[in-house]
């Protein structure tokens, strides 16, 4: 017997009795409390650079759900707000920023301020070691340098990041410069989330997915072996969790060359496939559909013990295979964190 958290055991690839959970964006536009905190807030940017609303937003979930982790309430764009780079987010458009896509642009950007313009960050995270429920686990994030990127470049998010895609190819130089920045940034960021307190640390790569393979090893692989190695270095033990969405076979790669500790799985990747060729190498988590989640019913009940029988001989964290989107109706969240509460394997 031990007194550990189930989600660090998990992730240590202890095969627990009960799968450990939390959902990607489970604090968030689908319950009525953050849309109150949101319009008191005044704006998105508010909201995350607001300490007690942040630790408020965290922690709203945890009151409905008993998940077995919470996340930091902020956002990926930090970085390059924190760098320097306009940012605002817009109603209907979602963030806007002042593209960065040229040496010019890039060179205006600073590390000098980036821990003093994330310390609000930085005291969220100081907050919630105090107050999250003993057995939960608190998990500190960031974006990955190429899907941050995209928004920086582009100035806005894409379907297809073409803008970005082409500077990688059309002017590699100026490319590598910006990634090397962001591995920088980021990986400082991190650290500093785990010495106030976080736990756990998750790397979104939301755009990997549209990288073809040799791009795919040069601006995700790459990249985020570089900041697990920094973040290592300084912290040896903290867990680190890789999400590359949409990457598909490219996975067993992914976590081969990065020495990720744990793997997120997107919707789309085969839980048969992931059981046989990922398990064996890492902690898996995820990958319910987020649109299983808003219908609801019997269909959602399936997918839950479809997905909780198939990967219930190794080491497997429940989760969605991306965030849940401001349609869900809270039941139906309810409904599946009793599923998983009682599920044994």
């Amino acid at each position: 017997m031990t007194n550990e958290k189930l989600f660090l055991q998990t992730l240590k690839g202890i095969k627990t009795d009960r799968v450990p959970f939390w959902f990607m964006r489970q604090a968030g536009r689908y319950l009525p409390e953050y849309m109150a905190l949101r319009k008191q807030a005044g704006s998105f940017l508010d909201l995350c650079y607001n300490p007690d609303f942040a630790t408020e937003v965290t922690l709203q979930p945890l009151r409905r759900f008993n998940m077995d982790a919470a996340i930091l309430f902020s956002d990926i764009l930090v970085i390059p707000h924190a760098l320097g780079q306009d940012l605002a987010f817009k109603v209907g458009e979602g963030p806007i920023l002042t593209p960065v896509n040229n040496l010019e642009k890039l060179n205006a950007l600073s590390m000098e301020k980036l821990h003093e313009n994330l310390s609000p960050v930085y005291q969220t995270i100081s907050n919630l070691s105090q107050k999250l429920p003993k057995h939960v686990t608190l998990i500190g994030f960031a974006g990955a340098p190429w899907t941050v990127a995209t928004y920086m470049v582009n100035g806005k998010g894409s379907k297809d990041q073409a803008e970005t895609r082409l500077m990688a190819y059309q002017d590699r130089e100026t490319f590598q410069k910006l990634i090397n920045l962001l591995v920088q940034a980021t990986s400082e960021y991190l650290i500093a989330q785990v010495n106030h307190g976080v736990e756990v640390l998750q790397i979104f790569d939301s755009w990997s997915g549209t990288l073809p393979a040799d791009e795919f090893i040069k601006w995700c692989v790459e990249p985020t072996k570089q900041i697990v190695e920094n973040i290592r270095a300084v912290h040896p033990d903290v867990p680190i969790i890789g999400f590359p969405k949409g990457a598909g076979a490219k996975i067993k790669n992914f976590v081969e060359k990065t020495k990720v500790t744990a793997v997120s799985i997107d919707t789309s990747t085969s839980t048969s496939w992931v059981r046989d060729v990922v398990q064996p190498l890492c902690p898996v988590q995820g990958n319910l559909d987020p649109l299983l989640l808003v219908s609801g019913g019997v269909p959602l009940e399936k997918a839950v013990y479809h997905i909780l029988d198939h990967l219930k001989a190794g080491p497997h964290i429940f989760n969605l295979g991306h965030g849940i989107i401001p349609q869900t109706p809270p039941e139906n969240v309810k409904m599946v964190s009793d599923i998983l509460l009682n599920y044994r394997r």
